[in-house]
């Protein structure tokens, strides 16, 4: 099948979780691909993903090894790249919470580089990744997201006349991303014991593979300066540690620095530019330019009612404890039995 985004692309922090999945992806969907490159600074991460997808059977994947820290080094890595998806980030909250310059350095200043690189180059579409944490921020994680989404969606306005479309897409817990809660869960849960932090905690969900699909959909829909919203289910914490421990001793050990009881994807403030596209939600920006797209583009939309907010509390598709378990065998573990 034939790439409907172009076929060169460059992905940063591509030897994550998203990026080894969406590399996977575009190679097995796509044979038009000419690059598809690999932007990181891990050198054994990049070795590992190497050997996953050796180069006699994927001739079409590269690996540069730089951090987005450097912008001259992005300028290189760009050279003849068409797409750019930009998932690299610092993303542990306690992490940021005890050394904020780190991730102000990559996640600000280093979303800026990306940002200028792109505009230094002919690159025609960027998507961005953002997170759930990136709406109402009360940590320092999602603070630095919420900036750098606002650095992309600006970018639009500094293009020119050029076909070059800034967009992002934020959701919330990717179901066993590294770091997440599910591997977690999972780990403690063979001790015989979960410690939960709060029994009122909700979290959105979303497998890995239907975000890598919402960001393909960006790449083919953006107009430029969106926000783009999955209508994903939430579930409670205390759910999900049934689902995987119902035998196991729990414990509640209280919130870490700079957690939320709920995740929020879309604020009351928001809603005044969020509009629904049926599988998704689109914040616009607010100088109206994309609304005015819109209207003449084939995509149907309709504004949420003011006052609208997306809340993993209140979200009226929460996931059952069987339902929790079934993902977890279909997403992470084929072989996973309650414990």
């Amino acid at each position: 099948m034939k790439s409907p985004f172009g076929p060169s692309i460059l992905i940063t922090g591509g030897t994550g979780s998203f990026g080894r999945a969406f590399i996977s992806e575009v190679l097995s969907l796509y044979d038009n691909i000419e690059r598809l490159v690999v932007y990181s600074r891990d050198e054994l991460k990049q070795w590992e993903l190497a050997q996953a997808f050796p180069e006699t059977s994927f001739p079409q994947l590269r690996f540069f090894l730089g951090d987005i820290r450097d912008r001259d080094r992005l300028r290189r890595a760009l050279q003849g790249i068409d797409v750019v998806v930009h998932a690299a980030a610092l993303k542990q909250v306690p992490a940021a919470e005890y050394n904020p310059i780190e991730f102000i350095n990559t996640n600000v200043l280093g979303s800026e580089n990306v940002v200028q690189a792109c505009l230094d180059s002919d690159v025609q579409r960027v998507v961005a990744l953002s997170t759930d944490k990136a709406a109402a921020p009360i940590n320092l994680y999602g603070a630095t997201k919420l900036c750098a989404d606002k650095l992309f969606i600006a970018a639009n306005n500094i293009k020119g006349n050029r076909d070059l479309r800034f967009s992002t897409v934020r959701y919330g817990n990717v179901m066993g991303s590294r770091g997440s809660v599910i591997p977690f869960f999972l780990s403690t849960a063979k001790n015989g014991y979960i410690p939960i932090t709060d029994n009122r905690m909700t979290r959105f969900n979303i497998p890995l593979i239907e975000g890598v699909r919402m960001v393909f959909w960006a790449l083919q829909h953006s107009l430029g300066g969106e926000i783009f919203i999955p209508k994903i289910p939430s579930y409670s914490i205390t759910d999900l540690a049934e689902a995987i421990g119902p035998s196991c001793s729990k414990s509640f050990v209280g919130i870490r620095a700079g957690e939320k009881i709920h995740e929020e994807m879309i604020t009351t403030a928001d809603s005044f530019t969020t509009y629904d596209l049926g599988k998704y939600y689109v914040i616009l920006p607010t100088d109206g330019h994309a609304k005015r797209l819109y209207h003449y583009s084939d995509i149907d939309f309709h504004p949420v009612d003011p006052g609208f907010s997306y809340n993993s509390g209140s979200n009226i598709d929460f996931l059952s404890v069987d339902q929790l378990r079934s993902l977890i065998t279909k997403h992470i573990d084929p072989n996973f039995l309650p414990i």
